[in-house]
This record gives C-alpha cells, structure tokens and sequence, in this order.
C-alpha cells in the first residue's frame, strides 16, 4: 500500500474520532459551559500525551519549528471553540455538514501556501463545494442563522492548523506535534475556566473524558496522515464524517437533516470526489523525483 494510501485510511480513522468527539460536545452543550468542555477536551489529551512520552520527553519537545507550532496551537483551539460553540444552537448533521467547507479550504491553502498543484479542476471543486456550503446556509432566507457562520469560520481556523501540520511533515516526530497541539489552549483555558467553573453530574464525567480521548486520537491520526499524503489528496475524504454524523444524529436523537442540508452535503461531497478521482488516475510521482532539502519551499511528497 502506497503512503498516500495509508495516508487516506489514517484521516478517515481521524474523522470518525472527530465526530465521536463532536458528539459528546453536542451532547453536553445544553448542561456544562462550553470553556469547561473545551478545557477538559484539551487537559485529556496534554495528560495522556505526557504520561506516554515521560520516557523520551528530551528527544520528543525538541522542534524544528517552534513558530509553526504554536500557529498551530492557536488555529487548532480557534476551530474547537467555534465548532463547539455552534453545537450550542445547530444540530450534529447541520454543523458538520457546514464544515464539509474545510477540503477547499484545504484544497486551496495547499496550492498558494504550500505549492502544491492547483489545476482547474480543484478550482471548478472549490467554487461547487462553496455552492454546497450555500445551500446549507441559506443566507438571505428565513432557514439562515447567523450561528451558522460559527463552523464556516471553524474551517478556516482548522484549515490553518492541517497546513501548518502538513508542512511540518514527517519533519517532526508525531507525538512531538501532538504534544505541542493544545498547548496555546491549555494556557488560556486554565487561566480563564476558574471564572466559568459550574458544578458537574457524574454522567457528565464520561463525556468530558471522552471528549479529550476521542480528541487526542483525532489529532494523533491526522497528524500522521498529513506527513504521509498531500493534504489536496486526503481532503476529499474529509466528507465521511458527514455521513458517520448523519448516522450517529439518527441512532442518538432520531433525527434526519432537513432536504436542503443533505443537497448542499451532497454538492460539497460530488465534488470533493470529483477532485478525488482525477487524482486517482494521475499518476504519483516517484519517489527518486522529489529531492528532500526542498521539503521548506513546498509541499512534501506524497510517498
């Protein structure tokens, strides 16, 4: 199996986590402050990640890239607060189908930050998949909220955080990332939770944990499948966490999302898979063509 290959099953891997995690966020939102939930999503993890490099925390904190890493700390806390926060008033399908954004931006990011290809078909993609997106919103009618607004921005912020991953590659070490990840958040959440602290349930405590383990399992899979595909090749597969949110908003609160959501999903989803089979018929380039001190000037290879 190719790198780009197991790179694609790793981020399914790592969107089936993000949307257990987002479930559990949903599920809380009615019952404890969004900066308690946020701050157990990122205390879990920074507790698990440092328990399980005690053992080579010298050789793990070194980092090539302190500044990218903090970029992406702040990018990926940004993403959470505003995806959580629209789990305050949009249901699981509805926020995370608005999220199916995220491949474009990824798709786009990939090309102008990173130097990866941009030809006119992923452009033609990025305009439909933004069509999609408008369906869901439906701005100007009575169907939109300006709450929807809240995981359009979360897109952006996550797509800042996966081409900051992408860049630093295989570069650094995965668990190095994934320790640095919620560093910025753990700073911030700690100094300002003591003012927000409302008193937990005990069914609560699952959920917060939860929510901090699926989340670290999220971010260890991402991470590693963005140092082994491009982040142009993996982004269409972004689209299976709508169907798995489709799935668990059904078994969970037995309720489907409105036709125009799942339309708009559908766009997104055409032509994310549209972008995904050119790309299947292309053919990868060898590995003896890429020279590895270029790894700074644009994106690394796939394999």
């Amino acid at each position: 199996m190719s790198a780009a290959a197991r790179g694609i099953l790793i981020f399914l891997a790592a969107g089936l986590m993000f949307t257990c995690m987002d479930l559990m966020a949903k599920l809380l939102a009615d019952r404890v402050h969004l900066l308690q939930t946020l701050w157990f999503r990122y205390a879990v993890q920074a507790l698990l990640v440092t328990l399980l490099i005690l053992s080579r925390a010298r050789r793990v904190l070194r980092t090539r890239y302190p500044k990218l890493q903090l970029l992406r700390s702040v990018c990926l806390f940004a993403a959470t607060v505003f995806f959580f926060a629209g789990y305050e008033v949009l249901d699981l399908a509805e926020n995370i189908a608005i999220a199916q954004i995220a491949p474009f931006w990824l798709t786009l990011g990939g090309a102008f930050i990173l130097g990866e290809k941009l030809g006119r078909a992923r452009l033609l993609a990025v305009l439909v998949g933004l069509t999609g997106a408008l369906l869901i919103i439906r701005p100007g009618t009575e169907a939109f909220t300006v709450w929807a607004l809240l995981p359009v921005a979360g897109t952006l912020c996550y797509a800042g955080y996966a081409l900051a991953t992408r860049f630093v590659g295989s570069d650094e070490d995965v668990w190095t990332s994934l320790f640095y990840a919620p560093l910025f958040a753990m700073v911030f959440l700690t100094a300002a939770v003591p003012f927000a602290w409302e008193p937990l349930i005990a069914s609560d405590w699952p959920f917060l944990i939860g929510i901090g383990l699926f989340g670290a399992a999220g971010q260890l899979f991402l991470i590693r499948a963005l140092s082994l595909a491009e982040a142009s090749v993996v982004a269409p597969f972004f689209y299976a966490s709508f169907l798995w949110a489709m799935l668990l908003q059904l078994a969970v609160f037995g309720l489907w999302p409105d036709a125009a959501t799942v339309a708009g999903a559908l766009v997104i989803v055409g032509a994310g898979l549209y972008v995904w089979h050119r790309e299947a018929r292309a053919k990868e380039p060898k590995a003896s063509e890429w020279d590895s001190s270029d790894r700074t000037k644009a994106a690394p290879p796939t394999g």
